[in-house]
């Protein structure tokens, strides 16, 4: 991966994305107050729930939202995308402690479905809350991105009601930073690593794609990425803009 901050653009393998000096502000903003958190309570990465959604194509297509390429010049890919893809849209949450999840979203006659805001608070109620009454949630913050139907009012209130203002998100009380896949270990671990498994043997049906990502999940122990702490911050590719230390 390569950014220059002297570029007033650069170029992805997907999609050509604006640089914002906004965004890098947003940044270093949330940089430096994890810099002061981790002064105060050296441990504070491992109290730290990351969250993310991914989706698991039946035909292993990688969706572009999980993998970016970063280029200085037009890279000219093209991309081939199935007109009618079918796939399971995957929720988990990642800390010290471990993961919680894999959360499959479904509807009511248990067909897969993608998330909205309804059915992302019908997981934070039925499994993610619970999932959480064997943790001191008091020492816990909870993180997820600026998907709608993660920063929609009623969403960003009912978590309110558990983490208070330990909560790291768009429109929360500590912001999360626009484009910054590569702050979350979701996205630069946890999801690559998964869809480097769960497709080895070529599932031909979602039953089968599911168990897959069940069995890979279940399988990672917390000793996996306990190594991962914030060591980003300092280990960044652009380290030119918001990580030299």
């Amino acid at each position: 991966m390569y950014y220059s901050i002297d570029m007033n653009f650069f170029y992805s393998k997907y999609n050509l994305v604006a640089l914002h000096f906004k965004y890098d502000k947003a940044r270093r903003r949330f940089v430096e107050w994890v810099q002061n958190e981790i002064a105060v309570v050296p441990d504070f990465h491992k109290r730290i729930l990351f969250s993310h959604e991914a989706h698991f194509w039946l035909n292993g297509y990688v969706n572009k939202q999980n993998c970016r390429i970063w280029s200085e010049a037009n890279p000219q890919v093209y991309v081939e995308t199935p007109l009618h893809p079918e796939k399971l849209t995957v929720w988990c949450a990642l800390w010290a402690g471990g993961i919680i999840g894999p959360y499959i979203f479904k509807n009511d006659e248990g067909h897969n479905v993608t998330v909205n805001g309804d059915r992302y608070r019908a997981m934070i109620t039925n499994l993610f809350i619970p999932e959480l009454n064997n943790h001191d949630v008091q020492e816990l913050w909870f993180q997820q991105d600026g998907a709608t139907c993660h920063t929609a009012r009623a969403t960003i209130d009912l978590l309110k009601v558990t983490f208070g203002d330990r909560l790291i998100s768009r429109f929360g009380p500590v912001n999360w930073p626009s484009r910054s896949c590569d702050l979350t270990p979701l996205d630069y671990f946890l999801w690559g690593y998964v869809k480097s498994l769960v497709y080895a043997d070529k599932p031909q049906t979602l039953d089968h794609l599911e168990d897959n990502i069940r069995r890979v999940i279940a399988d990672i122990r917390p000793q996996m990425f306990c190594h991962l702490k914030l060591d980003y911050i300092r280990a960044s590719p652009m380290p030119e803009i918001i990580f030299k230390m």
